[in-house]
């Protein structure tokens, strides 16, 4: 039996081994990789390249500069096309969308934010308040989501307690959307290590947002008012207007918002929305070079003359939904050739234990081999005793 007992010890010390050396893989895992098998959505979404499902006769959708981008249906949440959907880059300060889903049901929209002079010496785009000058929160929220003011979310997040305890707020909002890509540092978007979002995490934010009528209202405002006041080094500014940073609201038929970021790391990065013949499409883009309004126009065009056309690649999860959907394409579903494939799925084997990895199980097997052919000596040598 003692030799049982080394076995037992050997195993178990194999497959300590093995477990440590698992782990360490998988914490050098970049974030890129943690999100290539992010099938939150539908399996398909984890494909390369471009993601669509064509019938016959549909046009494939026009190219979209960044490195990534999705189209989706904002009634049903099916999502008609996406590249790397679930890739994670910086917000910048389409990132706000995710400060007003948090903060409009927690503040009262008439209730008076007094404005400190560390809220109005953050960098990047100013709404231009004062400090020592309260403001309503409606003020601050039209000023953080038509003129991307930084100083605007800085004083509702103080306003909401914090700054930590609205950051908290975001992100336990994200994880209740399973938005699983987003890390919120920042209530502006300004940029900060470790934070990111993805094109869909921000389109379930962006969806979530236009349930509520005060952010539609905020998004789809092209022009306000910013009352005057006196700042507490009793410099006088009288009321200003405010003009929304959202080209698509002035150029594109039925534009509904949403909003827009930029800074030098993240690029540009977008969330738009478009009503037509009583459908809605949202359509996210992150990582792009260019700013222009015009690509996102033409995907929407696009949309809005063959989403119906189109066999969805996959959905926009309901808040708290399981987040693994199996939504694979439908039988007439046909990608073009540049175009990828939702691969198919196959029965699973039984899962083994997440340590054991190759090595592991064949030392493992190794050692109950062992086990088997002590037990096999110690049953003979019992039987000999006998007889």
């Amino acid at each position: 039996m003692t030799a049982v007992r080394y076995a037992v010890r050997a195993l178990a010390l194999s497959l300590s081994l093995t477990a440590a050396g698992a782990s360490c893989v998988v914490g050098a895992a970049s974030p890129a990789l943690a999100t290539a098998g992010n099938h939150v959505g539908g399996r398909q979404l984890a494909a390369p390249g471009v993601i669509v499902n064509l019938r016959p006769g549909v046009p494939p959708p026009p190219a979209m500069p960044g490195a990534s981008f999705l189209i989706a249906d904002m009634g049903t949440g099916k999502i008609l096309a996406a590249r790397a959907p679930h890739a994670r880059h910086l917000p910048a300060s389409t990132l706000k969308t995710l400060t007003a889903l948090t903060l409009i049901p927690l503040l009262d929209a008439s209730a008076k934010i007094a404005v400190k002079p560390e809220d109005v010496r953050v960098d990047g785009s100013h709404l231009g308040i004062l400090p020592g000058r309260a403001y309503s929160v409606r003020t601050l929220l039209q000023g953080l989501l038509m003129v991307s003011g930084n100083d605007a979310a800085y004083a509702l997040a103080r306003g909401n307690h914090s700054v930590a305890v609205t950051l908290k707020a975001m992100n336990a909002t994200a994880a209740d959307l399973n938005a699983t890509d987003t890390v919120a540092k920042d209530p502006s978007g300004l940029d900060k290590a470790g934070q990111t979002t993805s094109a869909y995490d921000l389109a379930l934010i962006g969806r979530a947002g236009m349930k509520l009528p005060d952010f539609r209202r905020y998004v789809i405002e092209k022009q306000s008012v910013v009352p005057g006041g006196r700042s507490v080094d009793g410099k006088v500014k009288p009321a200003f207007k405010i003009g929304s940073h959202n080209k698509l609201l002035y150029n594109y038929r039925g534009a509904v918002g949403i909003k827009t970021g930029y800074t030098i790391a993240a690029k540009h990065t977008i969330v738009g929305a478009a009503t037509r013949g009583g459908r809605t499409y949202i359509v996210t883009q992150m990582a792009s070079p260019n700013g222009s309004w015009r690509p996102v126009a033409a995907l929407l065009d696009w949309a809005f003359a063959h989403g119906t056309s189109v066999t969805p690649i996959g959905e926009l999860v309901k808040p708290g939904a399981a987040t693994t959907p199996r939504l694979t394409s439908a039988a007439h579903g046909r990608p073009v050739s540049q175009m990828a494939e939702s691969p198919r799925e196959s029965p699973r084997p039984p899962a083994l234990p997440r340590w054991v990895g190759r090595s592991g199980l064949i030392s493992g097997l190794a050692v109950v081999g062992a086990l088997a052919v002590v037990g096999t000596r110690a049953r003979r040598k019992s039987s000999r005793k006998r007889s």
